[in-house]
């Protein structure tokens, strides 16, 4: 099926991101898949196309360049990042269904939190929640109009997702915020969208521990995957 590795401690994106090419590089058609888990030092991402003018003011949080795709995100401790690097010919999957099924595994696994109006926005890919069910936010200046809305109010985005695929096998993968300092995402135009608004579970209302979040969203992933 599949294997399950826990990178213990707050990881370098840089190495975690060498080790994942290496894997993928190396990899055969009977390689088992894995999905790592993750949590990672401060750090800001650029994807393949991103521009750096998305980086408003990083305050000395590093910036990697990355092959994934996507624009500008930030990485840091308290915050889930599952990095599956699956073999999609394997399942049968096309790139599409890959990034909604990572999607819809986020959105389920926030159900099981009590969060059940996580959705998606065409043309922007993540998991949002509507702003105004945030139980707080840290500082009332941060607070501006979401580029995103649905029936439900303005949209906050909750996960972040960039793939890279390389010969029918993908890495990187979902970040999923649960309890963070998010004042770094005000130094960036998170995705590529200025003013997007960024919470995590915390604010939602929901105290949870981070393990147990990585261990059920792997698990609604894995069951989304492999049990299709």
């Amino acid at each position: 099926m599949v294997q399950i590795k826990r990178i213990e401690g707050l990881a370098d994106y840089q190495e975690v991101f060498d080790a994942m090419r290496q894997f993928t590089a190396q990899r055969t058609s009977d390689t088992p898949d894995e999905i790592w888990q993750v949590e990672h030092k401060p750090v800001y991402t650029l994807g393949q196309a991103g521009k750096v003018e998305h980086i408003l003011n990083p305050h000395g949080i590093p910036v990697v360049r990355s092959n994934r795709g996507g624009q500008v995100t930030y990485h840091g401790p308290g915050q889930v990042v599952l990095y599956p690097l699956i073999n999609l010919h394997r399942r049968h999957l096309f790139v599409r269904e890959y990034v909604q099924t990572l999607e819809e595994a986020v959105i389920q696994t926030l159900a099981q939190f009590g969060i059940m109006n996580a959705q998606r926005t065409d043309g922007a890919p993540g998991v949002y929640v509507p702003l105004k069910n945030a139980a707080s936010l840290q500082s009332d200046k941060n607070i501006v109009h979401s580029p995103f809305s649905s029936s439900q109010g303005e949209l906050a985005k909750i996960a972040a997702l960039g793939v890279k695929v390389s010969n029918g096998c993908t890495y990187h993968g979902v970040a999923l915020n649960v309890k963070m300092d998010l004042s770094p995402f005000y130094g960036i135009n998170p995705c590529g969208y200025a003013g997007l608004p960024t919470v995590d579970m915390k604010t939602m209302g929901v105290e949870a521990d981070w393990q147990d979040v990585a261990d059920k969203l792997t698990n609604r992933l894995e069951a989304l995957l492999y049990l299709r």
